[in-house]
């Protein structure tokens, strides 16, 4: 598998811990707010881009329905 950037790390680790504490995914503005960023269409972006690569999948069209990826 290709090497992972630090942004794309650091949303996994937002994933796990929110999953972990409450069961469901992070919505868009708590990961910008975990990454620093105030964009929702980047956050869109770089989910969509970890979703491509496998690493994480949804059940329906929610990111909150996230699943992390083997």
């Amino acid at each position: 598998m290709d090497h992972l950037s630090v942004r794309h790390e650091r949303i996994l680790g937002c994933l796990r811990e929110r999953i972990a504490e409450t069961g469901e995914g992070p919505n868009f503005r708590q990961i910008g707010q975990h990454l620093g960023l105030s964009s929702t269409s980047s956050v869109a972006y770089q989910l969509g881009r970890l979703e491509d690569r496998g690493l994480i999948s949804r059940s329906t069209s929610s990111w909150r329905s996230v699943r992390l990826g083997t």
